[in-house]
Parts: structure tokens; C-alpha cells; sequence
């Protein structure tokens, strides 16, 4: 273990230049350290969340080079439509909905609103949806501020949202990957004014494409700034890069395997208690890797899904579904305690 780095980490006072000094480190003392930390931080728990993931369409106006998904069948789908999709995600146990889609340029606030109130009228779920850049988009196209936006979504019985969109928060590389996405401070500004709206957000990073380690230590920054800011980011998902079917998989072959644990580890360390929760997506790094990230700083297994079309559309192998029982045991074999938990982070058992 790397008994300075702990010290620092928990007093809240990683800096850049040690952030770059762990990628020269033994990787192994830096995976030790960053396990240690979880250990200290949020002990041996590993949560789980039993959701179901909504992509109510695939159209988009969008222009991401890393996307599978966009346009991919042309589908759209009915509030009944998403209605049953809830309603069977309750009968099997969700406490979540994740509900994100592409961009329309006929698709405005009140029709987000309708969307989120038909839901709350008819269910008492937690609804987690839409992604800075669809709440930026959504109030563009209705020429009204972010702040009415989250207010009027938050009315409706918006519970919470996903922190996508982030890819890499510099603008150097948005501006290959994703030319017409929102910026980074504009990212930084919606995912701000949601927490101070009272709407929590997770946070995200997209990595392993054209990106290096100082784009990424930057953004991890970034995002320590904003909570300290704000308190609002219930956790942080690392998301490697998944390089089928998109035109920026052509120039990339993604991560590696120590790559994706060294994003953990690091994430872990230079979060300290500023940002306790840290996911391992078993979509993105298959149920195998996802165990042993587990050991690098991870805490969380993230959810059953039930239904996954955007990581699969670009390769993703690892399945849709992971029951309850399914989640446990795969923490269980991993030596860790199981604990389902709602969106914000309480145990249900």
C-alpha cells in the first residue's frame, strides 16, 4: 500500500501531480491502496440496485462518433409502451427506472413532463432520467432556462438523474467525439443547477477511445470540484469505451484490461470521502472484471437492467440481465456482503 496516498486521500488532498506519480506506481500497490480506502471508506458492502433501464427511442439528431445506438432501428416508443415496460419492472421487484433517449427536434419540455407524471400518477417508483445533455437539448428547443426545466421535471416526480453525457469533460476531444454535444462547463452548469434544483446526479466518464490520462485525471477533477461544490453526485461510474459499430471505434481498440482497473483505483483515491460510491458497470467490463474491481476501489455492482440497448448496440457482451440472486452471488464469490439499495443509497436489506 501506498501509505502516503491513503493519508492524502482521506484528508481530501490528492492533487494532480499525485494522481499522474499512480500511473508510475506498481499498479498492484495502487489497486491495494485504492482497496484499502473502500475498506476504510464504506467497508465491505457491495451494493446493488434491482432497476430496469428505459430507452424510450433511439432517434437522435445527435452526432456522436461514439454511438451504436442513434437511429439504429428507428423506433419510438408510446407512454403505454412505457407504461407496461414500468409496470413489469415493478412486478419483478424495481425500486428504479433509468429512462434516457435520443435527441428530437419535436420533442419539448411539456412532452418530458407528460412523459415523468404519467409514470408518478400510475407507480411509486424512483424515476432516474435524462442526461444533462437531454435536459440542455429539451430546454433549447423550448426556449426555456435549465432552471425551469429541472423545476417543472422535478414537479412532475423526477427523483433523480444519470450523469452521461460527460464522455470526457475537455473540450479538445468533445469537439472530435462529440461536436454538437453540450460543453464542458455547460455539462458542469446543468449538473450544478440539479443539485441546487434538490435533483441528485450520478457522474460519469467515457474513456479508453482518443482520450489520454491527463484528459482523464482532468475530468476526475472536475467532478471533485462539483461536489464539493454542491454535495449532489451519489456516486461515479467509469464507463470504458465500447468500440463496435461507431466510427470512433475504428481508431480506437478501447482500454485495456489494467487501463479499466487503474481508472477505479484512481478514481477511488483521488474521490477520498468526497465521493464514497464508485460502480463497476458488469455491462461495460463483463461480470469476470467487474469482480476485480471490486478489489480496486469499486463498491458498487450497479443494477439488473433487465433491458440494455446502447453498450450492446457497440459491442457489449455481457448480457442485459442479472437477477437479484444472480448480483449476489457474484459479490458473495467476490468475498464481499450483498446489500440492495435504493438510487440514493439506502439499504433495503
Amino acid at each position: 500500500m501506498l501509505k502516503d496516498i491513503y493519508e492524502r486521500s482521506l484528508a481530501g488532498e490528492i492533487t494532480k501531480d499525485d494522481a499522474f506519480r499512480l500511473l508510475k506506481e506498481n499498479p498492484f500497490e495502487v489497486f491495494d491502496t485504492a482497496d484499502k480506502l473502500r475498506e476504510e471508506l464504506v467497508g465491505d458492502v457491495v451494493s446493488y440496485i434491482v432497476n430496469r433501464n428505459i430507452n424510450f427511442t433511439d432517434i437522435c439528431i445527435g452526432d456522436c462518433k461514439f454511438c451504436s445506438f442513434r437511429n439504429m432501428i428507428g423506433y419510438m416508443m408510446t407512454t403505454d409502451e412505457i407504461l407496461a415496460k414500468v409496470e413489469e419492472a415493478k412486478k419483478l421487484g424495481a425500486t428504479e427506472v433509468c429512462i434516457q433517449g435520443g435527441l428530437l427536434n419535436d420533442m419539448f419540455l411539456d412532452d418530458y413532463v407528460d412523459m415523468v407524471r404519467a409514470i408518478n400518477t400510475k407507480f411509486d417508483i424512483h424515476m432516474h432520467a435524462f442526461s444533462p445533455m437531454e435536459v440542455y437539448h429539451m430546454s433549447k428547443l423550448s426556449g426555456v432556462s435549465v432552471e425551469h426545466s429541472l423545476k417543472a421535471l422535478k414537479e412532475a416526480g423526477l427523483g433523480s438523474m444519470p450523469g452521461t453525457a460527460a464522455e470526457i469533460l475537455d473540450d479538445s476531444i468533445r469537439s472530435i467525439i462529440c461536436p454538437g454535444k453540450l460543453k464542458t462547463a455547460e455539462w458542469v452548469d446543468v449538473v450544478t443547477k440539479a443539485h441546487r434544483a434538490g435533483i441528485p446526479t450520478t457522474a460519469t466518464i467515457m474513456y479508453g477511445h482518443i482520450d489520454e490520462w491527463k484528459h482523464r485525471i482532468d475530468h476526475l477533477f472536475i467532478v471533485r470540484d462539483i461536489q464539493r461544490n454542491t454535495g449532489g453526485i451519489t456516486e461515479f461510474v467509469p464507463l470504458t469505451f465500447m468500440n463496435r459499430n461507431n466510427v470512433l471505434g475504428n481508431n480506437s481498440p478501447g482500454a485495456s484490461g489494467m487501463d479499466d482497473l487503474r481508472m477505479y483505483a484512481i478514481s477511488r483515491i483521488i474521490f477520498g470521502k468526497d465521493i464514497k460510491n464508485i460502480q463497476a458497470s458488469w455491462v461495460k467490463l463483463g461480470v469476470k472484471l467487474a469482480q476485480v474491481a471490486l478489489n480496486c476501489g469499486a463498491n458498487d455492482l450497479g443494477g439488473t437492467l433487465m433491458e440494455e440497448r446502447i453498450s450492446k448496440s457497440a459491442g457489449a457482451t455481457s448480457g442485459e440481465y442479472l437477477s437479484k440472486k444472480e448480483l449476489q452471488a457474484i459479490i458473495r464469490s467476490a468475498g464481499r456482503v450483498p446489500k440492495q439499495r435504493t438510487t440514493l443509497y439506502k439499504y433495503l436489506d
